[in-house]
């Protein structure tokens, strides 16, 4: 498979969009093709990041996200991430102004624990014509914003917090090492994870015996090879059923025998059949 050449952009206008206790909820959107990629960046405010159309993975130094229509991921401030399209999408960002110690959207503290790391959520109709409604227009130096803007803006971005507080988190992240030859191996999973179905082939390629690579899977991520690859599967899986690929399909390119054999690994991972998942 041919590699693909990726035109970088730098992340140089968040600034333009800075939340702020007058503009609580700010809204970004860009369109991006395949081969793009936003390098490595942070932000001090926390951050929805939702796809309309299209797919990306968002990647933080411990974990890998899948973002499909149908999922938006939560990014607490400060943590580093970065874009990879994987299809053509319409990327929306949503930044929150964190008010100080606080994180998520105005969760109540009991509830901030689990807003300190990133999630996975899902989209809410409600919540999807939210996102679409609230202003994408940047910032321009002295200019002022119309009254009525601002109101619609703040009620708006109020609903859509108090839905973001309602959303259910999905299993649906990877998690990855901080040692280096297995980050490696890991990312070169995630670009193609059926090259090998066996973790023979993909210790072949690391110039490392099955069993070290297995030691490194258990002592850097706490599961073992089978497990982790099978959530890259499963995430690649969303990306083809959010390109409307039937699941007969999605089951025979991802390596399985039979489309039942595929539903019942759906099913382990995510209590839901595919059907419901997926749609």
């Amino acid at each position: 498979m041919p590699t693909l050449q990726r035109r970088d952009i730098e992340p140089n206008t968040p600034h333009l969009f800075m939340p702020t206790a007058a503009r609580p909820v700010r809204a970004k959107v860009r369109v991006l093709r395949r081969d793009e990629r936003v390098e490595p960046h942070r932000h001090p405010w926390g951050q929805v990041a939702f796809s309309p159309r299209g797919v990306t993975r968002l990647t933080v130094p411990h974990g890998s996200y899948i973002v499909p229509p149908s999922r938006a991921v939560w990014v607490p401030p400060g943590v580093e991430h970065a874009v990879t399209v994987v299809e053509d999408t319409e990327l929306r960002t949503i930044y929150l102004h964190q008010a100080p110690g606080r994180v998520g959207p105005a969760v109540a503290r009991a509830d901030e624990a689990a807003w300190r790391q990133c999630r996975v959520l899902e989209v809410s109709d409600l919540l999807r014509a939210l996102v679409l409604q609230i202003d994408t227009t940047p910032d321009v130096l002295g200019a002022t914003v119309d009254p009525a803007l601002l109101q619609r803006e703040r009620l708006l971005g109020a609903l859509a917090c108090d839905e973001l507080r309602r959303a259910q988190p999905v299993r649906l992240g990877i998690d990855l090492p901080t040692d280096k030859r297995l980050r490696a191996l890991c990312e070169a999973i995630l670009d193609d994870p059926t090259r090998h179905a066996t973790l023979d082939g993909w210790a072949r390629d690391a110039g490392a015996s099955p069993r070290t690579v297995s030691r490194l899977f258990r002592d850097e991520l706490g599961t073992g090879f089978a497990q982790w690859r099978q959530q890259v599967l499963l995430a690649k899986a969303v990306s083809m059923a959010a390109a409307k690929q039937p699941m007969s399909h999605i089951a025979a390119a991802l390596g399985y025998a039979s489309a039942s054999a595929f539903s019942a690994m759906v099913r382990r991972s995510v209590g839901q059949p595919p059907s419901q998942f997926f749609s």
